[in-house]
């Protein structure tokens, strides 16, 4: 059986955008039209994935399938009543908004959101890329899935409740993590050395989590609860009370956990 070949209009030209853009063409489906109220970013996606390019919502063609909004959290409510009157599926592709945002204008509501972050100029193997899918009703949820497979091996249904908790963990789990790179970064440069220095330890955690429980993993001075090199951390940022607390916010919730996971009260 011959698979169905969908119309696919992106709202948005950011990085979500740019690669679902791409892997729904690859996957052979049609990009109709990219739509960004920065023509100029609008028409470099649209020349890669064959589409028409607009920035404006006026210019938006009834003649698709489906409209993916990639587009910044807040902007999703005041886009989908533009949308509404065509009476296509509209799908979001956020963690954290739930799809009640389009259920409340239409019933032709979906949600498509890829666990990954994302650049640009950078390749993501799309099949190793989790995607949690949200229908208004069975037909809609089936349809997405589909899709979902079309382009990826790891496919959820995951509900708003649960997903803006994914969300959160995600935050956790990469956005605050690579803000600690960050910081390791700015201190190693602040003494005349170079973050590369650092790359092998953070492949190696991350390798190390693959087959276990992060908890189960960790190491360092607070789970030793090592006090001596601990204040003497905290001397050595004496001139910067910011990071001062986050050190100190970060040791005590890892002897928390290491305590709960010893049994002790």
């Amino acid at each position: 059986m011959n698979k169905h070949v969908m119309r696919i209009t992106i709202i948005g030209s950011g990085n979500v955008a740019t690669h679902l853009a791409a892997v729904f063409k690859n996957a052979g489906h049609r990009i109709a039209q990219v739509y960004s109220r920065n023509l100029h970013n609008a028409l470099l996606l649209a020349y890669h994935v064959g589409a028409e390019a607009i920035d404006k919502p006026e210019d938006i063609s009834p003649e698709a399938d489906i409209f993916f909004l990639a587009i910044k959290d807040d902007a999703i409510p005041a886009f989908v009543p533009l949308l509404s009157s065509y009476n296509k599926l509209i799908v979001h592709t956020s963690g954290a908004v739930g799809l009640n945002a389009i259920i409340k204008v239409t019933t032709n509501a979906g949600v498509f959101y890829p666990l990954q972050t994302f650049s640009k100029t950078k390749e993501v193997n799309f099949r190793e890329v989790p995607l949690c899918i949200e229908g208004a009703d069975e037909a809609i949820t089936q349809t997405l899935e589909g899709l979902a497979r079309d382009i990826s091996n790891k496919v959820y249904r995951i509900n708003s409740e649960k997903r803006k908790v994914l969300h959160l963990a995600a935050v956790f789990a990469c956005n605050f993590t690579n803000h600690l790179y960050a910081i390791g970064e700015q201190l190693l440069t602040g003494s005349g050395m170079n973050f590369d220095m650092l790359r092998p330890l953070i492949a190696e955690t991350a390798d190390k989590i693959k087959e276990h429980s992060p908890a189960g993993v960790q190491t360092g001075p607070a789970v030793r609860n090592d006090e001596l090199t601990m204040q003497s951390h905290l001397q050595m940022l004496n001139d910067k009370p910011d990071l001062q607390e986050i050190y100190t916010r970060l040791s005590q919730d890892i002897i928390k956990n290491q305590n709960t996971r010893n049994g002790d009260k």
